[in-house]
């Protein structure tokens, strides 16, 4: 079976001892995404504005792995704060309108930064 992982950039991937995403033969996990830049976490405040930057980071990194959104087969939605179920359920549906996977939403409390709302982890599977 083939393996492919790609780093994490930031100093919590070392810390840790992860990869962003790994592909095993078909299967593609992308680990806990948030919206954090080099100064912090992106949309201060705003479920919905971190949920897309999330979204559209785990696009990215799937395909660096030669897949796509379209490939996604569960979600893993994390929430510092329940009440933003809503507002993060919107942008999850506008990427995932015909896609349809399979998904969790929890209530995790606190999260690796004071700031982050939502965390967000994914599966894909690829055609054979």
């Amino acid at each position: 079976m083939t393996r492919a992982k790609v780093p994490v950039n930031n100093s919590w991937g070392e810390a840790i001892g992860y990869s962003r995403a790994i592909r095993a033969g078909n299967i593609i996990i992308v680990s806990g995404t948030t919206a954090t830049g080099p100064d912090g976490s992106l949309h201060p405040g705003d479920a919905e504005g971190q949920t897309i930057e999330i979204l559209d980071r785990i696009g990215a990194v799937l395909r660096e792995l030669d897949a796509s959104i379209d490939d996604v087969v569960e979600t893993r939605i994390f929430l510092r704060n329940m009440s933003d179920w809503e507002a993060v359920g919107k942008a999850h549906g506008a990427v995932f309108d015909k896609i349809r996977p399979s998904t969790t939403m929890v209530q995790a409390g606190a999260l690796i930064d004071d700031s982050l709302l939502v965390e967000i982890a994914a599966t894909a599977i690829l055609a054979d």
